[in-house]
């Protein structure tokens, strides 16, 4: 059965680690927001993995407040399919 768009997966596997990374640094979610102008309704849609895409200055502000890099903050889960081959990519 495919996801519907009110799943977090819909359309994607990508994973957000926001959380994580909060938690490494003892700083929340408000404390984030105020140092990288982001809005907390849009820090926490990012963290619940329910965003459907980001804005560059929104990572690179995220980046710079956490001191990581976009790789640190997102992973991309494994397909279900038999082999974990990912599909989608050209070659």
């Amino acid at each position: 059965m495919a996801p519907t768009d009110d799943e977090p997966s819909a359309g994607h596997r990508v994973v957000c680690h926001l959380d994580r990374l909060l938690a490494d640094r003892r700083m929340t979610l408000t404390e984030l927001a105020e140092r990288a102008g982001v809005t907390v309704v849009n820090l926490s849609v990012l963290k619940n993995d329910r965003a459907r895409a980001v804005r560059f200055s929104t990572l690179t502000a995220i980046c710079d407040v956490l001191h990581c890099q976009p790789g640190d903050l997102f992973s991309v889960r494994p397909t279900d399919s038999p082999g974990g081959a990912a599909t989608g990519y050209g070659g």
